[in-house]
């Protein structure tokens, strides 16, 4: 048995109740529920009961249950309420599930981020729906007269098997809304899981695929205007005059100005990251209209200097300075400044055994270096947002993956009280990272504020993939240091990045190997970074990968065997006294693809690449198969075990991991941002090349690792290892090596 301590009250519910009924919570006819059909949703019930914060019950036995989350395609939407609705012990076929409001008080971590959703949320999602079973089952003992341990439930009705009675929730919803929060719950067995583990439709899937109204794109309101902003052409400018008389006599607009976005001298958050300090803005009637005056600006830049800004810890107790160099930055120099810098004295960030000596004593050393370019994030729903600011208070709607931290810097900045900001989450056409940056969202209530109208913030493609926040550009050398009888007794990582490194120094095979050494440096830049899908690791783990299958060639070892004599090594007899990972799970997906792709298997026209990867606390482990087409890869097929621990929803699970591989491919095969003079040389997908639907792997075949371990993150683990998997497939068909991204654009030649 369970025991899990309750971390709020019936006070609390009371509160919730309450700010529901002020009109905070978005209204179920405008979002997605579980209920399919016209007729089902009219089915609905003729009074709610709040059981707590989590979820209401109907007087017919419908539930409700709240999903916190912001939903970026990642299916918390469907995954968190499922939770519920397990400890809940309802029928998941009366279940209708909506987006909650923002109340970290009741609903904690808000953020979709680092895919900590379902990991952070397990325990508080679990709690709720085990509250309220119980309050429904003191309900029902009070009724019929019996003790509480009699009473037993499943699928939404309360069963009293020795007095023959039972009742839906819905009857004793009413009476179990009295009933006082008990201090601790007890939990469901794994083994009595009846929902989670169970494959569920995407709650907002029938909406998606008709066109219903979801995203922040599609929200509207009366009066409401739309406003555009022109940001500088290249990095390292600033605005210095414009003339906007063409502009202010075309159709539709209503005016033109500068905002900057965060004032001088105000302390940013992590996530207020922004590109350029000020910004010329057009406000006008339509899209179209916006669009037009946009282009009859004239419009002068300038270099700026240095400048800095004072920037909250996560405690937001203390603040540090973030400089901004001046200065018109190339990709060429970006290429020749980290070259230089990986050959300068770096910060030791890790350190065991005797590194030089191993590698003064070495019968062979193994020295390669790796690269990856900038990207960007390219959401399918460009950047926008919804704000309606007046003297007393902020609406604000749309797609942002921080709203709790980006709730607290609009209210720095319009000088408004915390409690007169309203954020509303919609669905997210996409994230990736890229809406942990709401820089858009604070342009949006400033906007609104100076027109003191409404305001949708819109931006387009243009605008977003040329005014950052992009991947970071990263250079790493790995050296290895093989004995005469082709042992491992030295690794060397010096990894840097322009503005950052891509380091995680306690990760495989640190721990598996006597002599390791972890450095790491940086370049500075004006060229905003931000956290990109598997941040560090969406790079590092292709390198690390790649390399450690020259280190197996020249050792004359399988690839697998040899990962796996490391991980034996990291498991009998650790070196160090941190490393971030756990052997015997890696070896776990290692050894299991291995099996699903019978990996030792023959086929001449098949080259195979294999990879294995932790990160966000999962495990991924790849076999990639690819033909050659000429001299273009086509990927067959792609194997992937993963280990997350309990699988919560299986068929979504699955769709992450099929996501992530597919993604992980096309970008390193084909995407980059470079610059000229500060000056993003993509602007559009005409140039920044993402993979096609043809171009896709033929079959995405996933195997999940039997686990009674508490689920863990998967939005972002699948992709970083298939990079890894298709360099090492690459080399296989070709004979060279791909050390640098993106590997059609940077193919090896001949040696």
């Amino acid at each position: 048995m369970t025991l899990i301590k309750t971390t709020y009250g019936r006070r609390s519910f009371l509160k919730t109740s309450a700010l529901a009924g002020g009109g905070i919570m978005i209204g179920f006819s405008w979002l997605a529920s579980c209920k399919p059909t016209p007729e089902q949703v009219l089915n609905m019930p003729e009074e709610w009961f709040e059981i707590n914060g989590f979820l209401k019950i109907g007087d017919n036995g419908m539930v409700t249950i709240m999903s916190p989350n912001p939903e970026i395609g990642q299916n918390v939407k469907t995954s968190m309420p499922m939770i519920i609705a397990e400890e809940l012990d309802a029928d998941w076929k009366d279940v209708i599930v909506e987006q909650a409001p923002l109340n970290t008080a009741i609903f904690t971590r808000q953020l979709a981020g680092g895919s900590q959703s379902i990991r952070q949320g397990w325990d508080g999602l679990r709690m709720a729906g085990a509250t309220a079973r119980h309050v429904l089952k003191e309900a029902a003992a009070q009724a019929w007269n019996v003790p509480v341990d009699e009473i037993t439930t499943e699928a939404g009705v309360l069963y009293h098997k020795a007095g023959g009675k039972s009742a839906g929730y819905g009857e004793m919803a009413s009476a179990a809304v009295t009933i006082p929060v008990p201090e601790e719950v007890e939990l469901k067995d794994v083994k009595d899981f009846k929902i989670i583990r169970t494959s569920k439709r995407n709650v907002d899937a029938q909406n998606i695929i008709t066109g219903k109204p979801l995203f922040g794109l599609d929200y509207k309101k009366e009066g409401m205007f739309i406003a555009m902003i022109v940001h500088p052409p290249a990095f390292g400018l600033r605005l210095k005059s414009f003339d906007d008389t063409d502009a202010r006599q075309m159709p539709g607009i209503r005016d033109v100005f500068t905002i900057d976005t965060y004032e001088e001298g105000t302390a940013r958050r992590w996530c207020d990251v922004d590109s350029y300090p000020n910004l010329l803005v057009v406000v006008g009637n339509t899209t179209w209209e916006v669009l037009q005056a946009k282009k009859a600006l004239k419009v002068e830049w300038e270099p700026f200097e240095d400048y800095g800004y004072d920037v909250f810890d996560w405690t937001e107790q203390n603040t540090s300075k973030q400089s901004v160099p001046a200065g018109a930055e190339s990709t060429a120099d970006h290429m020749e400044r980290m070259k230089a810098a990986s050959t300068k004295e770096a910060r030791v960030v890790r350190k065991d055994g005797n590194p030089e000596q191993a590698f003064k004593n070495a019968d062979q050393v193994i020295e390669r270096v790796f690269t990856a370019p900038f990207l960007a994030h390219n959401t399918m729903e460009p950047m926008n947002f919804f704000a309606d600011v007046t003297e007393s208070e902020a609406v604000l709607v749309g797609p942002i993956q921080t709203p709790e931290y980006m709730e607290k810097s609009v209210s720095d900045r319009l000088g408004l009280p915390l409690d007169k900001i309203d954020i509303q989450m919609t669905r997210q056409g996409g994230g990736f990272g890229r809406r942990l940056y709401g820089h858009f969202l604070v342009e949006a209530a400033v906007i609104s504020q100076k027109v003191k109208a409404p305001v949708k913030l819109v931006y387009t493609r243009e605008d977003d993939m040329s005014f950052g926040i992009y991947r970071p550009a990263y250079y790493v050398t790995y050296k290895a240091a093989l004995d005469k009888d082709k042992n491992l007794t030295g690794f060397h990582i010096n990894s840097g990045g322009i503005p950052e490194s891509a380091l995680f120094a306690n990760r495989f095979p640190a721990g598996a190997v006597d002599n390791y050494l972890a450095e790491s440096w940086t370049v500075p830049s004006n060229i905003s970074v931000g956290a990109w899908r598997a941040p560090s690791s969406n790079f590092i783990a292709g390198a690390e990968q790649s390399f450690l299958d020259e280190v197996a060639e020249a050792a004359g070892k399988d690839p697998i065997d040899f990962r796996l004599e490391l991980f034996e090594r990291a498991k009998s007899n650790p070196v160090g006294e941190r490393n971030d990972y756990d052997a015997e799970r890696y070896a776990g997906v290692l050894k299991l693809v291995r099996e699903k792709s019978g990996w030792n298997g023959s086929d001449a026209n098949r080259h195979r690449g294999v990879a294995a990867y932790y990160c966000h606390n999962s495990y991924v482990a790849n076999v990639l198969d690819i033909e050659m087409d000429g001299d273009h890869p086509v990927v067959k097929k792609v194997y992937c075990a993963v280990d997350c621990g309990i699988v919560v929803n299986p068929i979504a699970a699955t769709n992450m991991i099929e996501g992530g591989t597919v993604d992980g491919i096309g970008h390193a095969l084909y995407s980059r941002i470079t610059f000229e003079k500060g000056a993003p040389q993509q602007h559009n997908f005409d140039t920044y090349r993402l993979i096609r639907h043809r171009e896709a792997p033929k079959n995405v075949e996933v195997h999940f690792v039997a686990s009674d371990v508490h689920p863990t993150g998967l939005g972002e683990p699948p992709l970083p290892p298939v990079i890894g998997a298709l360099a090492n497939a690459l080399y296989k068909a070709s004979g060279r090596r791909y050390y640098h991204q993106p590997f059609m654009y940077n193919k090896p030649e001949i040696s």
